[in-house]
């Protein structure tokens, strides 16, 4: 006889429609990530923009969605939050399709339209994002989360990861004949009906009545709502790293495909292997960071793979060989996979999901989204100097290529930005204390000879008042 009351019967339904939905949407929407994320730099490059270019295509956007962050905070509430976030992912596949226009197209001012159409691809998922994360927030229980997501995110990395390396072998075939543009159109071609199969899931997903929450409310209330957020300091300090963080990235970000494509000469192959062996050390180490969050908080995670960050881009000054360079990545993966998890977990560790939860989430986004403007403006800026700076190197550096400059800037970067917050940071919710051989076992298990550092002796167990 079953005893379970009728309302959890029902929960238990669109719970598990829900989640399942979810990640059918996580497969048909890292279709158009693999592609659109991995490969516009290398179609810029195709396209032959120049560093300038190269700089503003990635910080025109970032600004775009910080600006339609907030927007989106104030607008969302006056409807329907699935309905908004479903028009938003409607406008971001219109956006690809454009891109694929000015690949079939090609026409005067190419790289100008590409970085329009780029802009409004992130400002769409900009304003779709801080909706979405409270969503998902109070959809999926929060013993469940760490494994869920973990899961869920898994599905994206070996998605993109198949959509990206079969983009590679064919980008290779086709430049064969001179037909990059080609393939290059039909990739897009693809990412838009990727996105497009996205929002028919999230379309059919359930959302919680949040008839109180959607109730319209004035600018000025969500200014309000972005100062009170900026009162508390461990979300103001949480914030400000995520920020600097990914101001460091956005310095070096734009010139890894002009180094790779341009100044290496590598083919179109040997780029998606070298960025693809990235996506694949993460989809093999995202189980094993999403326990160890569940486990032992998502400060420690945080902390830990963060003091990889800085060593990343510094490695890239050692050699230009291709293998050696494919090890990099490796590291590489291993360190975004946990922070990427962490970092995310632990705002609604920080935020648990309410009414203002988007407001927290669209404040942090936006801050990262104007720290990836600077950062990248500042590398633009470094590229149209680098021949200036290369005089500064010592005369064993002086045979490297000039915009590995910027890889180094980013890293020393990225140290004093961690080195600012492992002090700082706090442990939102008292776990158990790690074993350190244990995590270096488990960890191992997944990737033999993989080194990581770990930070046991900062560990901070404490609670927010």
């Amino acid at each position: 006889m079953n005893t379970t009351p009728p309302a959890t019967q029902r929960r238990n339904v669109w719970l598990r429609d829900t989640l399942s939905r979810s990640r059918r949407d996580a497969v048909s929407s890292s279709v158009m990530t693999g592609i659109c994320d991995n490969y516009l730099g290398a179609f810029a490059v195709s396209l032959r923009a120049s560093l300038a270019q190269m700089g503003w295509l990635m910080a025109a956007p970032q600004l775009a969605g910080a600006l339609f962050q907030l927007l989106s905070v104030w607008l969302c509430p006056r409807f329907s939050r699935r309905r908004a976030i479903v028009s938003g992912v409607v406008v971001q596949a219109l956006a690809v399709l454009g891109m694929a226009g000015v690949a079939l197209l090609r026409p005067d001012n190419a790289v100008t339209w590409l970085i329009s159409f780029a802009i409004l691809y992130q400002a769409s998922a900009n304003f779709v994002q801080p909706q979405w994360r409270g969503w998902m927030g109070s959809v999926v229980p929060p013993r469940r989360r760490g494994a869920f997501f973990a899961g869920r995110t898994r599905l994206t990395m070996i998605t993109s990861f198949t959509v990206f390396a079969g983009g590679g072998a064919l980008l290779g075939l086709f430049q064969r004949y001179e037909l990059a543009w080609l393939c290059f159109g039909g990739l897009f071609l693809l990412a838009a009906l990727g996105r497009g199969t996205s929002a028919h899931q999230l379309r059919r997903m359930h959302d919680p009545d949040h008839s109180g929450e959607r109730a319209a409310i004035s600018f000025t209330t969500t200014l309000s709502r972005v100062r009170e957020a900026f009162r508390d300091k461990t979300f103001y300090q949480y914030s400000l790293f995520i920020a600097g963080m990914q101001s460091a990235v956005a310095i070096s970000a734009p010139f890894f495909s002009v180094y790779m494509l341009r100044d290496l000469n590598f083919t179109y192959w040997q780029f998606a292997a070298n960025t693809g062996v990235a996506i694949l050390t993460q989809f093999f180490t995202l189980s094993v960071w999403g326990r160890i969050c569940d486990r032992w908080g998502n400060r420690w995670v945080m902390v830990s793979s963060s003091l990889l960050l800085p060593v990343v881009p510094t490695l890239w000054l050692v050699s230009s060989d291709f293998g050696y360079l494919l090890l990099v990545q490796v590291l590489s993966g291993l360190a975004w996979g946990g922070f990427t998890l962490s970092t995310a977990n632990y705002l609604y560790d920080l935020r648990p999901p309410r009414a203002d939860f988007a407001s927290y989430a669209a404040v942090q986004s936006s801050l990262g989204a104007v720290g990836i403007f600077c950062g990248a403006l500042f590398g633009g800026y470094l590229a149209g100097h680098l021949a200036e700076l290369a005089a500064w190197l010592p005369a064993s550096w002086q045979p490297l290529r000039p915009v590995v400059l910027i890889f180094l800037v980013s890293g020393l970067l990225r140290g004093i930005i961690l080195a600012w917050f492992i002090p700082r940071s706090v442990e939102l919710r008292v776990r158990q204390h790690p074993d350190l051989l244990q995590v270096v076992y488990r960890i191992s298990r997944f990737t033999p000879g993989a080194g990581i550092v770990l930070d046991w002796l900062t560990v901070t167990r404490k609670r927010r008042d």
